[in-house]
């Protein structure tokens, strides 16, 4: 070899160290951990090959495309988990403490339940809390995905993670930085790319038997035809070399995780968390969708829509009687009655307070025995009175052992469940179900309206287990059962459904640990929003499996035949991983 033939030689190792050191490096890491086959060894092995058969250019050439291929790759990652990032912002730097009359900074993590904190405009809610003093418009859209500002005045609830626009506000606090709404929501995202989808664990299982049986037919191709016909080993090596290059699996290995991780994020930025791949892609093939009524489907504040005072009462005395009854309850019904009166209760003229569980109250008013709940309790006193055929839930009233009249309670209808049931059935949803303790009237009007399919009213938590069971063995042959619901006694319905969805805003802590998905604007549309988000992803993740088994079967063949070179086997693993990367990354631009 002449002292000149050195000199390009020297360059093309120059080259090729800069280019693919780091592989090689990596390389030889994972076979010291005992990962052998993976695309750093198969890479390496090809470009190393090439150098020993004399074919410089391309094994340089090799790496600087593989470097391309992994630059562009990176890019399209970052942008995939743009919207994961910008979440993860909601994070609070700091508490405004207010002590002593001073304002101390302090790490969120410090402030206990009870301290009052300030926030000023521009700044972040650091903990969950009640307005105490100040009115200001809140940005939500890094909980909710929505655009348009809140507004919070005294005594309204604000969560962290929002920020606060133009007003300061004095803020107690009401749950320690563990407990708050951004604290679970960065863990809930933070954990989500550890509970892989079964397409997920079917790559990884699928990769790590395809890569040892493509080395070893990578070997044998080098191997066995020289060996039988005595002779063109460099020949026969180089088409091994190009086989090896062309059965790199990173294309499926990459974009398959990178298109769950985008549907996760692109479901974020609509106010959808989805705790993991698994229930993403179970959102995709939902069959049966199972809904809780009350904060669900309805807002879950109970207003007086009808009195109807008894011949001798009038409508305020009715209200009044009513009132006086339900000044010492906390149920929400009792707070409706005492809202509609609208005047203070004088409680020195009270005595005698009862509640028979699952029937009412009774109290004495200046000697007057009042009792107000439902029709059994009165009957059980021996009062004489008709049942209302009107709808909602009925507060029937006995003064003196007299019926007094009937007040009726009604829980308004979300106006988003209005478009939630029709959109869930256009995206064929076979069956919607109502799951609900209120009573067989109310309920049946309710799915009426909304158009639901069947409906199961009076359950108790254990009733609500029982009828999700029965409900679970009528799916369709690999389809999914969703329960959507936001109370505390939802928690072991959303647990054992397929998939378990949460009521984000105002559902409680209970349901949000139990689900799988959390809606953080309270809307039961945004399941649809959700299924649209999943079916495109398992959309995208097909056509990346399809194509890229595709191209490199074919390129396969070609490599082993001779007819494809090193340049087209470059193709065949970079360029297709490419291209399947900046498939899976628009997830995350449309998100459905």
């Amino acid at each position: 070899m002449d002292v000149n033939d050195y000199v390009p030689l020297a360059a093309f190792i120059g080259g090729y160290l800069l280019l693919g050191g780091d592989i090689i490096i990596r390389a030889a890491r994972n076979i010291a951990r005992g990962r052998v086959f993976d695309e750093n060894f198969l890479m390496s092995v090809a470009t190393i090959g090439a150098f020993a058969i004399g074919e410089y250019p391309e094994a340089v050439g090799v790496m600087l495309f593989y470097q391309i291929g992994e630059y562009f790759q990176s890019k399209a990652v970052a942008k995939s988990r743009k919207s994961i990032t910008a979440l993860m912002d909601i994070r609070p730097d700091y508490a405004n403490l207010l002590k002593d009359g001073q304002l101390i900074k302090v790490s969120p993590e410090t402030v206990q339940t009870g301290n009052l904190i300030m926030v000023k405009p521009g700044e972040k809610i650091p903990l969950d809390g009640y307005v105490t003093e100040g009115r200001s418009m809140l940005d939500t859209a890094a909980l909710t995905g929505e655009s348009v500002p809140r507004s919070v005045d005294v005594s309204d609830e604000v969560l962290s993670g929002c920020v606060n626009q133009n007003g300061a506000l004095t803020i107690e606090v009401s749950k320690t930085y563990g407990e708050s709404t951004v604290s679970k929501i960065i863990d809930l995202v933070e954990n989500a790319a550890s509970k892989k989808a079964p397409t997920e664990k079917f790559i990884t299982k699928f990769a790590r038997y395809y890569t040892p049986a493509v080395v070893t037919l990578a070997a044998l191709i080098a191997a066995a035809p020289p060996l039988i016909t005595g002779g063109g080993w460099a020949d026969w090596l180089h088409r091994g070399l190009i086989f090896l290059v062309i059965s790199c699996p990173c294309a499926l290995v990459i974009s398959i995780p990178l298109s769950f991780f985008g549907g996760i994020g692109g479901a974020s930025r609509r106010g959808i968390l989805v705790k993991g791949g698994n229930c993403l892609e179970a959102l995709a093939n939902l069959d049966i969708a199972v809904f809780d009524k009350t904060g669900t489907l309805t807002k879950g504040v109970f207003a007086v829509s009808a009195v109807f005072p008894a011949e001798g009462f009038t409508k305020d005395g009715l209200l009044e009687a009513a009132a006086c009854a339900e000044t010492f309850s906390n149920h929400p019904i009792a707070l409706s009655i005492l809202r509609e009166y609208g005047k203070p209760v004088d409680k020195s003229r009270l005595s005698k307070f009862s509640e028979t569980a699952g029937k009412g109250v009774g109290i004495t008013v200046n000697g007057s025995s009042i009792l107000a709940g439902n029709i059994e309790l009165l009957k059980d006193a021996g009062v004489s009175c008709e049942e209302s055929q009107t709808t909602g839930t009925k507060v029937y009233v006995s003064v003196n052992g007299v019926f007094a009249g009937c007040i009726v309670i009604s829980d308004e209808i979300k106006p988003d469940s209005r478009a939630a049931i029709p959109a869930l059935k256009s995206k064929g949803v076979r069956k919607t179900v109502m799951l609900t303790g209120d009573n067989a009237q109310t309920s049946g009007t309710v799915a009426k309206e909304l158009d639901i399919d069947e409906v199961y009213a009076g359950l108790l938590p254990g009733d609500k287990v029982a009828k999700l069971e029965a409900l679970l063995t009528q799916k369709r042959p690999g389809g999914k059962l969703a329960f959507t619901g936001d109370g505390i006694n939802d928690a072991p319905v959303l647990a054992m459904a397929d998939i378990g969805v949460a009521m984000g805003g105002l559902g409680s802590d209970a349901a949000i640990e139990a689900a799988d998905v959390v809606l953080m604007t309270d809307e039961p549309s945004k399941l649809a929003e959700a299924v649209d988000i999943a079916r495109f992803t398992k959309r995208v993740v097909w056509q990346n499996i399809i194509f890229a088994l595709g191209v490199k079967a074919l390129f396969l063949v070609l490599g082993a035949f001779g007819v494809a070179s090193m340049w087209e086997a470059v193709f065949a693993d970079v360029g297709v991983a490419v291209l399947a990367v900046l498939n899976a990354a628009r997830i995350i631009k449309t998100g459905k």
